[in-house]
């Protein structure tokens, strides 16, 4: 009789980081040939359960059992030995060595003591000929495109673990060419028994390569489902927390819901190749404009775009009709742009730095740095903003990394609102803090409309958006697909317009 019990299985999974649960009773199994999907927005709790799974995190609650017998790794190289390997987005393999020497990296052949180079090449070619590779091992790794890069690593955990393959964000820098060259080895690897467990936010390729899905949202279990029996559109709700055709919180829009009259930033064409396709952007004074799309869609691309801190290779923006470069963050604050990055953490504040020193940033920026701001204004910039934001507590020498997720972004939102811009794009404005400094800072959305400046709202939360946007831009894939205005922003029609266009990329 042929096995049927699950080769890996995890059971009621919980893990607190600082008393904040980032998994909470998750289950998850995977069988022997089966490629399994691991979904969920940003913070949905993906990333925790695979460091699980592969040693780098030790849980707090629940079983794993690998062929039948519970286990405990503790480290990356106890679950390689237990069967497990992984390959993340960025491969973690040297570029400064051959191909041969990163595949048997650490195990290296030897002959009287010595590396055996000889024995080495040809067992690095013998294991690359499984995958469809003839190249020259004694070549650098750097030699070779991502993809192939890509196919080394998997052949290297393959050869370490030989049970369980988990792959992390495997194509997020590869093309079409290269996602079908990788898939032709998962495939083949599926065929001979082998557990994949995958980490995607490319819907498309879901439902080329994936067997079963699993769905996680805010640290909890939505559900496992069979690809084969799950529509998109199915999908894409069990994704963002809302059925299709059942939406609690739609806002009733009124007709002055459209702002009217000339935009005076423009963006035409803009775009990056590997980034976002080109599109055409245009905001007035006192319109929200929001951004929505699946993980992985270009959100924040087109909030990197914007802003300077990427380049486009084509397009156009102009301010006042008058044509601008946007080359860099500086050019945009002297353009009166502000950006909230969705990171608060690790891209908005600098957590030694006092929460004065931290709303004095972005005006000193602009200011420039042979022009320092006096301790007396900084004081009395960062009294104001504590005041008039509720920033908590109200120390303005108080390091920012001490002050809780919302009151750290009321103090970033604070910096940029001490340059009086014009432009002000927040990514992600509300992820991760409590439902007061929520609500605090959907007001405060909505005030600094009402006093006439442009926003760029990017949120995975579409009730949010329609609570606040005048209109909203749909992304799927890297572009953008559609605009709704007015009555039609409603969350019902955000979702719809994401599975029609999921569903016509696929056709």
């Amino acid at each position: 009789m042929p096995d049927t019990s699950p080769l890996l299985e995890a059971r009621a999974i919980g893990k607190s980081f600082l008393g904040i649960a980032a998994l909470d009773n998750v289950d998850i199994s995977l069988n022997r040939g089966e490629v399994h999907a691991l979904l969920g927005e940003n913070g949905a709790g993906k990333s925790t359960l695979i460091k699980i799974l592969t040693g780098v995190y030790h849980r707090d609650r629940g079983t794993i059992r690998l062929d039948g017998a519970e286990i405990s790794p503790t480290t990356v190289a106890e679950a390689q030995n237990l069967g497990i390997g992984t390959v993340y987005q960025e491969v973690n393999l040297l570029e400064n060595l051959t191909v041969a020497e990163n595949l048997f990296l650490g195990r290296q052949p030897r002959r009287f003591g010595l590396i055996d180079r000889r024995e080495m090449r040809a067992r690095a070619e013998k294991l690359l000929t499984r995958y469809g590779l003839s190249i020259n091992v004694d070549a650098l790794l750097s030699s070779y495109s991502v993809a192939i890069r890509q196919i080394i690593a998997i052949a290297r955990a393959v050869d370490l673990s030989g049970k369980v393959l988990v792959l992390d964000e495997p194509t997020a820098s590869l093309d079409s060419h290269e996602v079908e060259m990788l898939f032709t080895v998962l495939r083949q690897l599926r065929a001979e028994g082998l557990g994949i467990v995958i980490i995607t936010h490319f819907l498309n390729q879901v439902y080329d390569i994936a067997d079963r899905v699993t769905v996680l949202r805010n640290g909890k279990l939505v559900g496992t489902r069979q690809i084969s029996e799950l529509p998109r559109g199915d999908l894409i709700s069990m994704m963002l927390g809302r059925e299709l055709l059942s939406v609690t919180h739609d806002r009733q829009a009124p007709e002055d819901t459209v702002v009217e009259g000339e935009a005076p930033i423009r963006f035409e064409g803009y775009g990056k190749r590997g980034s976002v396709e080109p599109f055409d952007l245009d905001v007035r004074p006192g319109e929200v404009v929001g951004i929505a799309g699946l993980l992985g869609s270009g959100r924040t691309e087109t909030a990197f775009l914007l802003f300077g801190i990427d380049k486009p290779d084509g397009g156009q923006a102009s301010i006042d009709g008058k044509a601008v470069a946007i080359t860099s963050p500086e050019v945009a604050i002297d353009n009166g742009f502000g950006f909230c990055p969705e990171e608060r953490k690790t891209d908005g504040i600098i957590g030694d730095f006092s929460v004065a020193d931290n709303i004095a940033l972005a005006l000193q920026a602009r200011q420039g740095w042979m022009r320092p701001l006096s301790h007396k204004q900084k004081a009395a910039l960062a009294d104001g903003f504590i005041k008039s934001l509720d920033i908590r507590p109200a120390d303005r020498e108080r390091p920012i990394k001490f002050l809780s997720g919302g009151n750290q972004q009321k103090a970033i939102l604070a910096r940029w609102l001490a340059t009086e811009p014009r432009l002000l794009i927040l990514d992600e404005p509300t992820r991760g803090i409590d439902i007061g400094a929520h609500a605090e800072i959907l007001k405060m959305i909505e005030r600094l409309c009402s006093q006439g400046m442009s926003l760029v709202v990017i949120s995975s939360e579409l009730e949010e958006l329609t609570a606040v946007a005048h209109r909203v831009i749909v992304l799927s894939d890297r572009r953008h697909v559609a605009e709704l205005k007015g009555g039609d922003v409603t969350a019902d029609n955000i979702m719809q317009a994401i599975a029609s266009a999921a569903r016509t990329e696929a056709a």
